[in-house]
């Protein structure tokens, strides 16, 4: 769910796996278990699988060396957008606002991925932890 990852920067791999993929965002400063702090998070390319629990060093770019650590592992269930509508994890991804309840060790409960531009490459999305309903 969720790898430290020593690269050309340090950031957290948020790894969710939707439609039989990793969809992947890059985290800069880890994900926030404070509702008051909101987390830019850049999506990347989608990974298989075998992603969800690598770790390792590997060569990058110009022959540097980088690292993943698995941070947290766990479990995660889809929100719907309104009770009693079906969730569509795909449809929430393509319309730019996803919600998700994480079972992780480290990270639990509501988090919303929200996207703040349009479309494409290199997107650009907040992670927030939401707060619990009282």
């Amino acid at each position: 769910m969720c790898q430290r990852h020593n690269a050309t920067a340090l950031h957290f791999d948020l790894r969710l796996e939707i439609d039989g993929v990793l969809v992947s965002w890059a985290v800069p400063k880890g994900p926030s278990p404070d509702p008051g702090q909101k987390r830019l998070a850049v999506r990347t390319d989608d990974h298989d699988l075998a992603h969800a629990t690598y770790e390792g060093a590997y060569e990058r770019t110009g022959g540097k060396v980088g690292s993943v650590v698995v941070w947290d592992l766990g479990t995660f269930d889809r929100r719907p957008p309104r009770p009693g509508e079906p969730v569509d994890a795909g449809a929430a991804l393509a319309a730019g606002h996803l919600v998700v309840d994480l079972h992780g060790q480290k990270l639990t409960g509501p988090f919303a991925l929200t996207r703040t531009g349009p479309a494409g490459p290199k997107e650009q999305w907040i992670l927030v932890k939401m707060r619990a309903a009282a």
